[in-house]
This record gives C-alpha cells, sequence and structure tokens, in this order.
C-alpha cells in the first residue's frame, strides 16, 4: 500500500509549526485573506487539514499570527531608524528610507499589514492603528523635546510624518514593474525632502 502524497515525516512541533506559517504566508500574499482557505494552505504546506487545525484552530488566527510578526518587525526597523542618530534631518531620511526597505523585501509580507482587505475587521484594524499611534508617538517625543510645541501639537506633526512614510511607501510598492518607477533611494528621498521641508520649518529650541 503506497502513503499518501500529503504524508511527511514527524517534525518537531515548533519547527513544523514554522513550516505553516512560511506555507500560510505565501499564500496570503499572493491570493489575500478573502481568497485563501485553510485548504489552500494545507496543500501549500504538504500538510492534511488535520495536521494545519492542531496548530491554528482556524484561518483568521493564522492570519493575526503572522500579521503580529509583521507588525513586529517593522516597529522594530523604525524604532532603530529612529534611535540611528540625533541629527534630525539624518533621523527623518533613515525612519522613511526603513519604511520603504520594509515593503521592498521579496516576501511582499507588508501586504499583510496593509493590504490585507480586513479594514473593517476590528482586530486587524486595532493593531494596525495601535502600530500607527505608537510610530507617531516615537516621532511626537522627539519634536516635543526639540520644540516649545505641546504635546498633542506634537503627536498631530508625528501623525502627519508617519502618514506620510506609510503612504508614499505604500504606493511605490504598488508600482512595482512600472515603467518609470524610481528606484528605492530616489523614491524614499523625494519622500524625505518633502517631509523635511515641512518638519524643518519647526527648529530647535535653544
Amino acid at each position: 500500500m503506497t502513503s499518501s502524497p500529503m504524508r511527511q515525516s514527524r517534525l518537531p512541533r515548533e519547527e513544523r509549526r514554522r513550516q505553516l506559517l512560511e506555507a500560510a504566508q505565501q499564500v496570503f500574499v499572493e491570493h489575500g485573506y478573502h481568497d485563501t482557505s485553510m485548504d489552500d494552505i494545507a496543500v501549500a504546506a504538504a500538510v492534511s487539514k488535520p495536521v494545519l487545525y492542531q496548530h491554528f484552530p482556524g484561518k483568521h488566527e493564522l492570519f493575526l499570527d503572522l500579521m503580529d510578526t509583521q507588525l513586529t518587525l517593522l516597529q522594530g526597523a523604525l524604532s532603530d531608524a529612529l534611535g540611528s542618530t540625533t541629527d534630525n534631518k539624518e533621523r527623518v531620511l533613515a525612519t522613511i528610507r526603513a519604511c520603504f526597505q520594509f515593503v521592498d523585501r521579496p516576501d511582499r509580507a507588508y501586504r499583510l499589514i496593509f493590504d490585507s482587505g480586513l479594514n473593517n475587521d476590528p482586530e486587524v484594524a486595532g493593531r494596525v492603528e495601535e502600530m500607527d499611534h505608537r510610530f507617531a508617538t516615537d516621532i511626537a517625543e522627539i519634536i516635543a523635546a526639540d520644540t516649545r510645541l505641546s504635546r498633542e501639537e506634537a503627536l498631530l506633526l508625528g501623525h502627519g510624518l508617519a502618514g506620510l512614510a506609510q503612504s508614499a511607501s505604500r504606493h511605490w510598492a504598488g508600482q512595482a514593474g512600472q515603467e518609470g518607477r524610481p528606484d528605492l533611494e530616489s523614491a524614499a528621498d523625494l519622500a524625505f525632502r518633502l517631509a523635511w521641508r515641512g518638519i524643518s520649518r519647526f527648529p530647535k529650541e535653544g
């Protein structure tokens, strides 16, 4: 009797979980949340559905697990960029470049955060809002420390800068393969020059 093509040698639980997450990420990125089923993920991972359900209770929980990983990576990259220098001009450039580098990764996993099709899902929207607010708050703390602006004024500017960096980088990522699309460094520099012309009007206070 021949074995099923889905049958595999038993892997340690954590190794199997990583394998399932990698397969699921590829499918979600390629097809989006709504057009992906647990069957699709099981096939991509070369496991049976019961094996998949041993690790994840459902598609939604699996997606959130993947999304949390990407949010952690993005937040870490942004935090590193903001803390990379005390020169504000270089800091703005580094932070905007970090956004572009994140969406330029070959795995295109940024789509799990920004292009999930789950904007109305409370758990997904809540995670994105928390990330946006944390990013804006980190920027605002630097602005408030360097100027005489109030916390709320600085936070408003923080959200503006965060939104510019994310919106520009997402648009650029969506133009992949199109004629005339600038390379990463050129695109990041364009967004930086726009941001810096605005934020530099609030100089450091002596």
